[in-house]
């Protein structure tokens, strides 16, 4: 009997601990974030209060947030880019009838995060540059970080001048606004291709960032400059001089801290690379935010690049932990960058002319800018596929379209509401809208399809101490197309 019933007690254990047994696999991954959500969620509105609650601009931005990171989750999953999905969202929360939930976002802090955001890119970008390569490349870089830029803005300046009725003025700040590329879609794509061991052996991810760099500051500096002519603002023989002026002080600031970065941690210290981590992300938000309020912007995205770039060439033991740890900080400002990107974009000025010119200029500069890079892209040891890879990758647009896209309205808004510069101002912010709209993802996609197809493949090796870290990028399912397996789905 003794034995029977001990028979039933491990019985009834064993049943007993199959019903406690905690979720496993999918379900457990899905019950995780959802708990992870919840908490985030509760501790926010326990320190904030009203502000958390739905209305409020905390709350708000959770919202957008969250569903975003879900929205880029399904669309990856779907084996399509995720920040199609995080642009849908964001945009959809701005603009749904009966949500709008992103209307509430205070507009300060969906652009600081946005700039936190690149700040993160940016030193990811620069932490990932071949400098032999660029040196290699250096007057490359330099061709197509200019000639596509300039080339686009006048032809934008021209179709925005006899097909919308823009003021040339107003048609070469839009031209500007169009040029810019977007290192928020390029350099993420470029590195994974890069990481896999796609057209290394020719610098072309290198080549494609540092250009992608240039570029921005250039139409940044541009915009700037006719921004400040068109509405008469400070002295117009120092705004001509401006964009040349940002480039040099951009790289001086960016190769001192980088130096600076050489010598602080020292090496004898604990915890070098967490502390080096930790600075470089320091500087280039100083860079980033400190630009910005001495009205030199462009300057401090390019200081933020360079900085990393010349830090990382005297990192040799520390640098791949450093850079995964950036990785996995970009793992979360990916939903926050391109969720806020979609929410900036207001569906009432979306009228059917503006809609049909819009098209009309985002068409003629994409047409002059691919055949502008290709060429650019010449004279080199670059094969035709290459060169039609690096022009491919200079179509998305994003990240500078919506910083300063609505830059334009903004200033007329505030120089007394004239109704004709405000319509200028709907214009440039509409066109640059559904040039993200349009060229985010499909430029995204182009890259990620194209890039094994154009690129020369070299065998990465991976050894021991590294594979860690390789594991970790090959599991980017934003950008790593050919890793979309169940077991790296995660949001």
């Amino acid at each position: 009997m003794a034995e029977i019933n001990d028979n039933k007690n491990y019985s009834g254990s064993i049943s007993s601990n199959r019903i406690c047994s905690p979720p496993s696999g999918k379900l457990a991954r899905i019950l995780t974030r959802i708990l992870q959500v919840a908490i985030a969620y509760g501790l926010l509105w326990s320190i904030l209060g009203k502000e958390a609650l739905p209305g409020g601009n905390i709350f708000s931005l959770f919202v957008v947030i969250t569903a975003s990171a879900l929205g880029g989750f399904i669309v990856a999953k779907l084996k399509g880019p995720a920040l199609l999905g995080m642009l849908v969202v964001g945009f959809t929360l701005r603009n749904a009838p009966t949500i709008n939930v992103a209307k509430s976002i205070d507009p300060k802090w969906s652009g600081t995060l946005r700039a936190m955001a690149l700040a993160v890119i940016l030193t990811r970008a620069g932490l990932g540059l071949d400098w032999k390569a660029l040196i290699h490349q250096k007057f490359t870089v330099l061709r197509v970080a200019f000639l596509p830029c300039i080339c686009e803005t006048v032809v934008d300046a021209i179709v925005a001048r006899y097909v919308m009725d823009l003021p040339w003025l107003w048609g070469i700040m839009l031209g500007f606004v169009m040029a810019a590329v977007s290192p928020a879609v390029v350099i993420p794509t470029l590195l994974s291709l890069q990481e896999r061991g796609y057209g290394v052996n020719k610098g072309i991810p290198t080549l494609v960032i540092a250009a992608a760099s240039i570029d921005d500051v250039f139409a940044i500096s541009g915009f700037g400059v006719f921004l400040g002519i068109a509405f008469s603002t400070g002295d117009i023989i120092f705004n001509i001089f401006r964009g040349p002026v940002e480039i040099l002080v951009g790289i001086a600031f960016g190769v001192v801290a980088g130096i600076v970065c050489w010598f602080f941690p020292n090496n004898d210290e604990d915890g070098v690379s967490r502390n080096r981590f930790v600075l470089l992300l320091s500087l280039n938000n100083l860079f980033i935010f400190g630009s910005r309020a001495v009205e030199f912007s462009g300057a401090g995205a390019l200081a933020a690049l360079v900085c990393s770039f010349v830090a990382a060439m005297q990192w040799r033991t520390t640098k791949e932990t450093v850079e995964h740890s950036i990785d996995i900080l970009w793992q979360l400002f990916q939903p926050i960058l391109f969720g806020l990107i979609g929410a900036e974009v207001d569906i009432n000025f979306l009228t059917g002319s503006i809609i049909g010119g819009s098209f009309a200029v985002l068409s003629a500069g994409l047409a002059i800018r691919v055949v502008v890079t290709y060429i650019g892209v010449s004279h080199n040891d670059l094969a035709w596929k290459e060169k039609l890879f690096v022009a491919i990758a200079w179509l998305p647009k994003a990240t500078v379209q919506a910083a300063i896209g609505s830059i334009a309205l903004d200033t007329a808004r505030l120089r007394g509401n004239d109704p004709d510069d405000l319509r200028r101002g709907n214009v440039i912010l509409t066109i640059a809208v559904l040039s993200i709209l349009i060229t985010a993802p499909l430029g995204a996609a182009l890259i990620v399809l194209m890039g094994p197809k154009l690129l020369h493949h070299t065998p990465v090796a991976i050894d021991s101490s590294s594979s860690e870290t390789n594991s970790h990028r090959s599991k980017n399912i934003y950008w790593n197309w050919s890793a979309l397996r169940p077991e790296h789905l995660t949001v």
